[in-house]
């Protein structure tokens, strides 16, 4: 299966991305296809027998062009921009002559503005005639695009317009209601009167000549088409900014010299330098120098960030005030920034669920208003009124309606909303997600990474006969060997205090209980209590300290000398700063939060009770995690925040999976949604966000639908006895105005302030949380006796037969079995199986 992007050209509505998407659709071998109107590009899935080259014939036969997407997109112009200059050099040259023609045609005819002399009726017709060619000349595209869809059955905005534009014209050759042939006769006439002297009736001829409406239809559409062409480059400056943040140019040393070349020929393993106020050119890593690093741009974090000998700086970032040495390690479309840029097109390129009603719309919406026009003509000539009205009515239909603000309305919203997000830091990898997050009832929170740090802390240092300093050297001097995470923590607390370790002699690592050395010929311990016990040393004496600390949701590590406990240091994996906060105003937003972690019932518990979490699943297994989703995402629309590596299975199962504090690690296939920033505040923005862009679109979807329904009986003149009419002219203002409001509207996600909770609170949705856990519990038992794959065979049927075993994975290399069952399995009943079917038991761990 293979994805590639397409630009595709020719589209000016919603109802030519319906004709495209259509025809890729038909292609065998195309299985996903998105057409965005608002980039003119086109994402395609595909397998064998289809090929890049058969798409773009596909596309090609339904009129429209389309090649595979340029990657390097830096040494291209943006087609955008070259669009709305095209529009802007049309939309001059159009006003300009229609000034001149609105003069000729209404200053003097209607209010005798003054003309040279020498200027008859003649003249004056054959300057509206030449003036208002000129205008259809320039704006020939509406005609060959529009004429092309009706050649290939497939009619478009465009179409509307050069129908609209052309009936007006044609109601200039008609001389009010009358035909062709006689309009030629009138204008023949009008050119003898003129040459008998005869001005006075040939000046009132020229009343009957409506050159200018077809000119003006064709410039009001233009101006708006330039309007929306520049609103429509506005939503795309996310893109455009996140381009522009890497630098153009690095400085590289080669041979002892710096040298400066253009950033895309750094390669990887080169040394650059980055002086104060610089970019950063690609992601390496500092070799020299200290600095503070503006990391906004990717990750939203305000706050600059210090950095040193080791650390890793990333493209488009801003070296604040040390000189660096860096040495790159992801350059091109490899680096950070170029990912970013590649997740927001990504998003931004496809289609979000609600956008198939205006594609369903859409699909119709023309060749129903070609019925409606026709209609309104007919009904018109037949009550008796001329061709001149009846035509006038039917072209006000096809100039006022607007395919193209349907077709704008979700991409542009998407656009500007994904933009929004990767400005601080929350990366939607589609448009399902961005539209689903806002809908979710329930978000469910790792523990580990999510709502904590992941990093264990001391917080809690309880001495027994003797003093705080001495158990944390004595602790520091046995921990600083081990490689434990526990003990990782002793070490950082002891190196913060400035505290220097004890000789020790006979140090040694008990695996599952702690470690153990000598110390001034002294026996010292340091681990769990079952440890202690095995020891022979009095645990009484601390019992109440170790079920305090337990109750609170931290890990104790006892500590004694010579059978005599002195001490205990308390260990946990402390709450985030924000987590607190962060919980809360997920519960105004009105989502069931749920926490879910491998931890036991009594620290789940204690984080729970931490943080003001009432839902809590625990002690569930990695491998279980996406089956507790999938049991909550049965009960309504679920989120999976996790830190996106071991809970991959989770964040896929999930209707949203989000990945916090991915870091420059935003490459997670398993998440739908990546937040830069370890902080479950940035969960809280990006539901915030979608619910923001979600009511967005509501809004676009809703004016371009009523915009529509009213304007359309008012320019097919059902309201006319009332006095409410719409000439094509006023049709035309209206049919560009709507697009642009609906750009406009999208525009004011810029403006949302993803800190504020009031606009986005609802009422929680009571859903029944509790869930049946599926229990996996898993056992390595160690068999001695196997000698042969027959033995494997035996000794896996044996286990199978045990009443709540899952599945048995045997290994004759390591002479185990590894049995993961739904339910506790004693020991006694696994060594039993082992020992009948003839085999030594061994342990089991």
């Amino acid at each position: 299966m293979k994805t590639l992007k397409f630009d595709v050209t020719g589209m000016s509505c919603a109802a030519c991305v319906a004709h495209v998407e259509k025809a890729v659709r038909s292609v065998d071998g195309v299985t996903e296809v998105a057409v965005n109107l608002l980039t003119n590009s086109m994402q395609v899935t595909f397998d064998t027998p289809a090929t890049p080259e058969i798409i773009c014939n596909a596309v090609s036969k339904v009129g429209y062009g389309t090649n595979i997407q340029d990657e390097k997109k830096e040494n291209k112009e943006d087609a955008g921009s070259k669009a709305t200059k095209t529009l802007l050099k049309r939309l001059i040259s159009s006003v300009v002559i229609l000034l001149v023609l609105m003069y000729v045609s209404m200053g003097h005819i209607m209010w005798d503005w003054p003309l040279p002399s020498f200027i008859n009726p003649l003249y004056i017709g054959l300057v509206e005639l030449v003036l208002s060619l000129v205008i259809i000349i320039i704006n020939f595209k509406f005609f060959i695009s529009g004429f092309k869809g009706v050649i290939h059955l497939a009619p478009n905005m465009d179409t509307l317009v050069a129908l609209g534009a052309g009936a007006s014209f044609l109601l200039v050759a008609m001389g009010s209601g009358i035909s062709f042939i006689y309009s030629v006769v009138l204008f023949i006439k009008l050119s003898i009167l003129t040459t008998n002297g005869d001005l006075e009736t040939a000046h009132q001829l020229l009343h009957c000549l409506y050159f200018e409406s077809a000119a003006m239809i064709l410039t009001l559409i233009t101006i708006g088409k330039t309007l929306e062409s520049v609103s429509k480059g506005k939503t795309t400056n996310a893109i455009k900014a996140l381009m522009n943040l890497a630098p153009p140019t690095a400085t590289i040393i080669k041979d002892g010299v710096e040298t400066v070349i253009p950033a895309e020929n750094v390669q990887k393993e080169d040394i650059f330098v980055v002086k104060p106020g610089e970019s950063i050119p690609v992601d390496g890593i500092i070799i020299s120098g200290t600095t503070s690093v503006n990391e906004s741009s990717l990750s939203g974090e305000s706050i600059p960030q210090d950095k040193q000998e080791g650390d890793t700086v990333s493209a488009g970032t801003i070296n604040i005030q040390g000189y660096i040495t860096c040495k790159a390690t992801r350059v091109g479309k490899d680096t950070t920034l170029s990912q970013i840029i590649q997740l927001v097109e990504d998003a931004s390129s496809s289609k979000a669920p609600i956008a198939r009603v205006a594609d369903k719309v859409s699909g119709v919406f023309v060749p129903t208003v070609l019925g409606i026009a026709l209609i309104v003509f007919i009904c018109w000539i037949s009550t008796g009124y001329g061709w001149a009205t009846s035509l006038t009515r039917a072209v006000s239909v096809l100039v006022i309606s607007c395919p193209c603000a349907l077709g704008l309305a979700t991409p542009v919203a998407i656009m500007v909303g994904n933009g929004k997000g990767a400005r601080n830091g929350i990366l939607f990898k589609n448009a399902t997600s961005l539209e689903n997050l806002g809908k979710a009832e329930i978000i469910v929170l790792d523990k580990t990474g999510t709502i904590t740090t992941g990093e264990t802390r001391v917080t809690d240092i309880i001495p027994f006969n003797t003093t705080e300093q001495d158990l944390l050297q004595i602790a520091y001097s046995l921990e600083k060997q081990s490689e434990h995470p526990l003990a990782k923590a002793i070490v950082l607390k002891t190196e913060e205090r400035n505290l220097s370790g004890l000789d020790t002699q006979l140090f040694s690592t008990l695996p599952g209980f702690g470690v153990k050395a000598k110390m001034d010929e002294k026996e010292i311990l340091g681990g769990n209590i079952k440890l202690m016990q095995d020891n022979g040393i009095d645990t009484s004496v601390i019992k109440e300290t170790l079920e305090k600390l337990a109750n609170e949701g931290k890990t104790p590590l006892i500590f004694a000398r010579d059978k005599e406990i002195i001490g205990i240091i308390g260990i946990a994996d402390t709450i985030k700063e924000d987590s607190l906060e962060a919980i809360k105003q997920l519960e105004e937003l009105g989502l069931n939060v749920v926490m879910l972690t491998g931890d036991n019932d009594i620290t789940a518990k204690a984080v729970a009770n931490q943080v003001g979490i009432d839902h809590v699943v625990s002690n569930v297994l990695p491998t279980d995690k996406d089956y507790v989703i999938s049991q909550l995402s049965s009960k309504g629309k679920t989120i999976m925040v996790g830190d996106g590596i071991n809970d991959a299975p989770a964040l896929a199962r999930a209707d949203v999976g989000i990945a916090i504090g991915a870091g420059t690690d935003i490459a997670i296939d398993s998440a739908d949604v990546v937040l830069m920033k370890s902080s479950l505040m940035d969960a809280v923005k990006a539901i915030r966000l979608s619910r923001r862009t979600l009511l967005n679109i509501y809004e676009n979807l809703f004016w371009a639908f009523i915009y529509n329904i009213i304007c359309i009986p008012i320019a097919a003149g059902a309201f006319s006895m009332l006095g409410i009419s719409l000439t094509p002219m006023y049709g035309a203002t209206a049919m560009s105005l709507s697009s642009v409001c609906v750009c406009l509207n999208a525009l004011r996600l810029n403006l949302i302030n993803l800190n504020k909770n009031s606009f986005s609170k609802r009422k929680n949705k009571i859903i029944d949380i509790d869930i049946k856990k599926e229990q996996t519990m898993t056992k390595t038992v160690y068999v001695d006796g196997m000698m042969c794959m027959h033995c494997v065979a035996h000794v896996k049927k044996t286990l199978e037969g045990i009443e709540g075993v899952k599945s048995v994975e045997v290994s004759l290399e390591n002479k185990n079995a590894v049995i993961q069952s739904e339910k506790e399995i004693a020991n006694s009943v696994l060594e039993k199986a082992i020992v009948d079917a003839g085999y030594t038991f061994v342990k089991v761990d």
